[in-house]
């Protein structure tokens, strides 16, 4: 009774959406006015897992089952998530968690563990592009797939193509960007990548379009590009930025400042938030190992310090909270068959990474930004925003 009352006091400050809990065939409410959703609880969470991790306490209790949420689980989270900054972490306890290694090796072996559990499996609920990245919905009657080609249409528009120049695509996925550029615009292009699974699928769809004289993936890092003598006309990454770690975007940047020419675009897409933070507990164990959200000064003092000039900014958070939407329907569509690739407990992780993920966007907790700029001054480009 005790650690029940102790563990309804701890939701208590949770209350700037009223709510209600049932624990141990009681009912009770939190905050004041018409509860907006219930929170079911088979089975009480330790207090001084409340107190030290919350969200990987949250998070954990709902992959098992001991948590249910009668309704719509984007729903609840949307209202509820505009509280995070309530949310108890302790990072001296969680700090292996927290902060990975950067190292070449463990880095890999982060990325390979989200990208490379199956194209089968991402087939499953992503579009026809195999795009893993924020759309862009120009209409309100806009499908998933139409967004996701007006995303890297209008990312095409911005760097300015012409044919014959050099793209380069730092962490290509699954490759569509390219192949569009290469059959819009004409250009030659590489795609580089940690992820076997997209390397792989990225070259049978190069041959599959008739493009090897134009486009070619390799399995690289980053890092790597300052040994190569490779100099390419125009540069992007698309939520590539996210797996590199706060204590590497200097080297990020110089990197790419190393293979572009003067007076070339760079177009970065990546999420953002206002002030650095080292990241979600649970997100981090579960979802993306290693991964952490730059702020958008961040980038921009890096950027200055390798004479990158900014042209453009822009936040397509809607944008992303929408496109995660499509990705949570689409995935609870399919999840009979995540189910028998995988295990129930999986089925909820993920359901729960995408509900969040919108909800936190939808609550500006986290934005996306893309940044346009060039090496150096380049005087040569519209004076206007010609895309």
């Amino acid at each position: 009774m005790l650690e029940e009352n102790v563990m309804i006091q701890f939701l208590r400050k949770f209350d700037a959406v009223p709510f209600n809990v049932k624990l141990e065939g009681k009912s009770y409410q939190i905050g004041d006015g018409n509860p907006a959703f219930t929170v079911k609880f088979h089975k009480m969470i330790p207090l001084n897992e409340l107190l030290t991790r919350t969200s990987l306490a949250l998070g954990e209790a709902y992959m098992d089952g001991n948590l249910e949420v009668e309704g719509d689980l984007y729903e609840a989270l949307d209202l509820f998530m505009g509280q995070m900054g309530k949310f108890s972490t302790d990072q001296n306890a969680l700090k292996k968690l927290i902060f990975t290694s950067m190292s070449r090796k463990n880095q890999e072996k982060e990325v390979q563990s989200h990208y490379d559990i199956g194209n089968d499996f991402y087939k499953l609920w992503l579009d026809e592009t195999m795009s893993y990245s924020c759309g862009y919905f120009k209409s309100e009657d806009d499908s998933l797939y139409q967004a996701q080609v007006n995303k890297v249409d209008y990312i095409l528009k911005k760097l300015c193509l012409k044919e014959g120049m050099n793209l380069l695509d730092i962490g290509c996925g699954w490759g569509f960007l390219l192949i569009e550029a290469a059959k819009k615009y004409g250009i030659h292009g590489l795609g580089i990548t940690l992820s076997r699974e997209q390397h792989d699928e990225f070259k049978r769809r190069i041959e599959a379009e008739g493009l090897t004289d134009q486009l070619e993936v390799r399995l690289m890092d980053y890092r790597d590009l300052e040994k190569t003598d490779l100099q390419f006309d125009r540069i992007v990454s698309v939520g590539m930025v996210e797996h590199v770690g706060r204590g590497n975007y200097q080297q990020f940047i110089d990197c790419a400042a190393h293979v572009l020419k003067p007076g070339g675009l760079f177009l970065l897409h990546f999420i953002s938030a206002l002030k650095e933070h080292p990241g979600d507990p649970w997100i981090k164990k579960y979802i993306f190992p290693g991964g952490v959200v730059p702020s958008l000064r961040e980038m921009l003092t890096c950027m200055a310090e390798a004479d990158f000039h900014t042209l453009d900014i822009e936040n397509l958070r809607n944008h992303y909270n929408r496109t995660l939407l499509c990705w949570e329907r689409s995935f609870r569509e399919h999840a009979g068959e995540v189910r028998q690739m995988f295990d129930e407990r999986f089925v909820r992780m993920w359901d729960m990474y995408l509900s969040s993920c919108a909800a936190t966007f939808h609550n500006g907790i986290i934005d996306i930004h893309q940044i346009l700029m060039s090496k150096g001054v380049n005087n040569d480009l519209p004076m206007v925003r010609w895309y």
